[in-house]
């Protein structure tokens, strides 16, 4: 038995101890990209529509572990390629706050299952804000853990490097609850970290004095919405009255990370999304002429409009001169934003901005504007390249919709982040605010 599987046993032995029985009577929803024995699992595409993975994802695996009830699976945007749950091939997600609006993307459904209180607890993923985005719109708690934190195995892959599970839920304690159960080594997931996993509760202290926070300059000026900056504002002055101290830091990079994710993803999402032929599993389209052409009209009926617009912009970026044009260049544009991170961080314990430079918009307002939709996630996105953690939390309204903080910290200290989000939270009454009818 090598050194990895015996971490892995040891690892399990521990999860049983700790956490048996923890999710008992708890009603969570899993989004539908993340693999449940047979039960079907689509990723919202054609594609997918009939497929009934042979195996669970560790996630789903330790949520039953721990005795969770599965209520069900929730709607995304296809193949977590979207900001709005509108790409979905079979219905939009709406935002439970307004239903004429969007509950955000990709993990929308997750996020407006857990604001209508159609689940306690759920699991979305994030890639480039999939899961902060949707839980800021919907006013609920949303956490993208560091990268490695949590185990992918069984998740359907957009962009690997990139993808990550974590928990949505209505308050900060239950976030820390449920990352507890799916946090942890797996020699199934090669990016898996091995290294101790915490028990998050025992950050949730109402107590931050001393801690030193940094507000994003780049995140905080234009392309901010007037009601989000106010209330961003009044939330740094409430936590300095905690006894934190602030000061604004720069992160110039910032300024292309949009750029770059949006060549570094679909680069990646045209690699994994190229098994999706018609001959192993999911869609086929019979009685073609040959090969070729069942691959291709396979594709063109499996795949929605974004998802054929990611893997071609992908496609490209990876094609012989090409790639070190755009796809290398990306690349390096990646480590300039991890080295931004890294000299913020070298003088602040956490970083704060905005989730989202607006509250949640209508159905069908920007699906005739790609580039439009893709700038929704212009505070997210940062997070992910660099592979940080990051959670968003409820920090006030604008025209009856949620806005969401932001809360950045170092790689794989969740619990200062943990700890800053529920001192903010037990001095606040937003995360209280209930919804009156739908």
């Amino acid at each position: 038995m090598n050194d990895n599987v015996k971490a892995f046993v040891t690892e399990i032995k521990d999860f049983k101890n700790s956490n048996n029985g923890s999710m008992s009577g708890i009603n969570i929803a899993v989004k539908d990209n993340i693999c449940t024995k047979g039960i079907k699992t689509t990723c919202s595409s054609k594609m997918l529509e009939n497929y009934i993975p042979p195996y669970n994802a560790t996630v789903y695996e330790k949520l039953i572990a721990a005795g969770a009830n599965i209520v069900g699976k929730t709607n995304m945007d296809e193949f977590a390629m979207g900001s709005s749950t509108e790409n979905s091939a079979f219905f939009s997600t709406r935002n439970p706050w307004n239903l004429d609006c969007v509950p955000g993307g990709s993990s929308g459904g997750s996020a407006a299952a857990v604001a209508a209180g159609l689940a306690d607890m759920a699991l979305g993923s994030d890639t480039g804000g999939s899961i902060r985005q949707p839980a800021a719109f919907c006013g609920v708690v949303g956490m993208k853990p560091t990268y490695g934190r949590v185990s992918r195995y069984g998740l359907i892959a957009f962009a690997s490097s990139l993808d990550q599970i974590g928990p949505i839920t209505k308050n900060v304690s239950d976030c820390a609850k449920l990352l507890n159960v799916i946090s942890g080594y797996d020699p199934k997931d090669s990016t898996s970290a091995n290294i101790p996993v915490p028990d998050y509760t025992k950050s949730l202290k109402n107590d931050i004095k001393g801690l030193k926070i940094g507000i994003i300059k780049e995140l905080i000026g234009d392309g901010i919405s007037e009601e989000v900056k106010s209330s961003i504002k009044d939330a740094i002055k409430l936590l300095e009255s905690l006894g934190a101290t602030t000061e604004e830091v720069s992160l110039p990079s910032f300024e292309h990370a949009v750029s770059a994710y949006y060549l570094i993803a679909p680069a990646e999402a045209s690699s994994n999304l190229s098994r999706y032929d018609g001959v192993h599993y999911g869609l086929r389209i019979k009685d073609t002429k040959d090969l070729l052409t069942m691959y291709y009209e396979t594709r063109k009926a499996g795949f929605g409009p974004e998802v054929k617009r990611r893997i071609m912009i992908g496609t490209y970026a990876l094609s012989a001169g090409y790639y070190d044009a755009y796809y290398l260049k990306a690349l390096k544009v990646r480590t300039l934003i991890k080295n931004d991170y890294d000299k913020a961080f070298s003088k602040c314990d956490v970083l704060i901005s905005p989730t989202t430079p607006t509250v949640a918009f209508k159905i069908g307002e920007k699906t005739d504007d790609p580039l439009s939709m893709y700038l929704s996630d212009i505070a997210t996105i940062p997070v992910n390249l660099a592979g940080v953690p990051a959670i968003s939390i409820p920090c006030g309204f604008s025209n009856g919709l949620p806005i969401g903080l932001q809360i950045t910290g170092k790689i794989f200290d969740e619990e200062t982040i943990i700890r800053t989000a529920y001192t903010y939270e037990q001095n606040t009454e937003w995360h209280k605010c209930k919804i009156t009818k739908l």
